[in-house]
């Protein structure tokens, strides 16, 4: 039966190779079920005989081996290939993935380039920007300088005529004549001499006949020395003339300044500036003259020994007074032996965004100089964010008399002091504001005013006010501006408690325009 089971195999491995098979099944003769395939021989028409049986199965069996050898072969090649595809790949893949990295590489390079020339493409933008909106506002001063000088001269013209006429005789009264009638006397003068009119008129000649007015007087005192102007209540505020731009991001608001005091080597051209955006702020640029300022070279840096906060520092008699961050303490820091001589908490100010101008900045104590010397300007609970006004001692700080105005601190943008009273400023940024109150200290009286005042840039964080120079000085969004006033008739300033007698009256009176200031003195 072996030979049978073979021969049944050979041709079901035959059926295999794509021949028809049969499949049948029946119970044998002991009732088991029995399989029995049916393959057509491909060269014989019946099934041999057993003996003819293992010829076929020998030929199966070689071709069976011929055909496994043909596989094994065939497989041998394709491992082979596969083999060598496989290095050929790895092979190649590294190459790629250098070349890929190295593109990488070279295109962020050139892309951090063109973020660089990007960058400076915005920059140069914005200078050309600036230098375009600097030479309209030259253009729109010089304009204006010409138009100033076209009514200077005329009036200097209508002076003269007018200093003609009075010399000729036609003056209501002489002042050899009006020298020696008392205050007291019931004698009334054609001219009045508190009349504005007349006030402007003297002022507009001052350049022709002030110097023989001046030696004329009675008083017999000399002509005051440069600086000295006066006092009078604030009347006019010009036009705002830019005088420095700051270039980056932490000069959009800060405060400058130059002492009214000077002491050597300072002098009143020297000047200070502090850019106040930050947390950290203590740098402090000094610039020798104001050329030096205009085009931004400071001549010494100064490092504070503490940070300061709010824009609210002034200079003054050779000392930095500012407000130490966080805190109510005003600090007064020498700036020739760069050491700080006082220190004094402002009794219950607020700090630190407690009680800040409307534009906000940690305004909270604003320090000011006037005439009279060094103010110290804030709020307190017990004033319910009313301004306090208080004059400090310049050399310890302490407090020598306090004013509790009605004028509420957060209502208005900034506040200046000038002969003793305290001005404030409606908005810090329409471009139409106005100086809208007054506090006089000598009456402890306040009023409205509408003084135009012009915030050219649209964001003030700044404005103090220089005696010397008798200007107010701004820092309005980057940049650093002065504005001319002028004052009306004047007023004796305030003494000191320490200082020694002033004169008995002094009289100030400004004309027109700017910087035509005529000064008499008299017993």
């Amino acid at each position: 039966m072996p030979a049978a089971q073979l021969l049944l195999l050979a041709c079901l491995a035959w059926a295999t190779g794509a021949r028809t098979a049969q499949l049948r099944k029946a119970n044998d003769r002991g009732g088991r079920c029995q399989y029995t395939f049916t393959v057509a021989s491909p060269s014989e028409a019946s099934c041999p005989e057993e003996g003819q049986a293992m010829p076929a199965v020998r030929d199966l069996q070689r071709e069976s081996s011929a055909q496994r050898a043909d596989l094994d072969a065939a497989r041998a090649r394709l491992g082979a290939l596969e083999s060598l595809l496989h290095r050929l790949l790895s092979g190649q893949a590294a190459g790629p993935q250098d070349a890929h990295g190295r593109l990488q590489a070279e295109l962020d390079t050139l892309r951090d380039e063109r973020e660089q020339l990007d960058t400076r493409a915005r920059t140069l933008e914005v200078a050309y920007s600036n230098l375009l909106q600097d030479h309209s506002v030259l253009e729109e001063e010089k304009r204006r300088l010409g138009q100033e000088k076209e009514d200077l001269a005329r009036r200097l013209e209508s002076s003269s005529q007018e200093v003609a006429r009075l010399r000729r005789g036609q003056c209501p009264c002489a002042p050899e004549a009006s020298r020696d009638v008392p205050p007291a006397s019931g004698e009334v003068s054609p001219w009045n001499l508190d009349n504005l009119a007349f006030q402007e008129l003297k002022s507009e000649l001052t350049e022709v006949p002030a110097s023989r007015i001046l030696k004329e007087s009675t008083s017999g005192h000399p002509r005051s020395g440069e600086g000295s102007h006066g006092c009078g209540a604030l009347t006019w505020v010009g036009e705002p003339v830019t005088l420095r731009t700051a270039d980056t991001i932490t000069g959009k608001y800060g405060v400058w300044m130059r002492d009214p005091k000077p002491t050597p080597p300072a002098t009143r051209e020297t000047t200070w500036r502090i850019d106040a955006v930050g947390r950290d702020i203590r740098q402090v640029l000094e610039y020798g003259r104001a050329s030096q300022f205009e085009q931004g070279y400071p001549s010494k840096v100064y490092v504070l020994p503490r940070p300061l906060e709010s824009t609210g520092a002034v200079v003054y008699g050779g000392s930095l007074y500012f407000q130490g961050a966080e805190s109510r303490t005003v600090v007064r820091y020498e700036l020739s032996t760069e050491t700080v001589r006082a220190e004094r908490d402002i009794p219950r100010a607020g700090y630190h965004g407690q009680f800040p101008y409307s534009w906000g900045g940690y305004t909270d104590i604003d320090l000011a100089v006037d005439e009279t010397g060094l103010w110290v300007i804030y709020s307190t609970e017990d004033a319910r964010g009313a301004i306090v006004l208080s004059r400090l001692n310049p050399e310890s700080l302490e407090l020598e008399r306090t004013w509790e105005t009605n004028i509420r601190k957060r209502s208005v943008a900034n506040a200046f002091v000038i002969c003793g009273t305290l001005y404030t400023v409606s908005s810090y940024s329409s471009p139409d504001a106005t100086v809208n109150f007054a506090y006089d200290t000598d009456t402890g009286s306040s009023r409205s005013l509408a003084i135009p005042f012009q915030n050219r840039y649209r964001y003030s964080s700044m404005v103090d006010y220089n005696p010397l120079e008798r200007r107010l000085f701004a820092w309005d969004n980057f940049h650093m501006v002065a504005y001319d006033v002028r004052l009306s008739q004047a007023k004796q300033p305030r003494a000191r408690p320490d200082a020694p007698p002033a004169p008995t009256a002094a009289l100030a009176h400004s004309g027109e325009g700017p910087g035509h200031h005529l000064t008499t003195q008299a017993q």
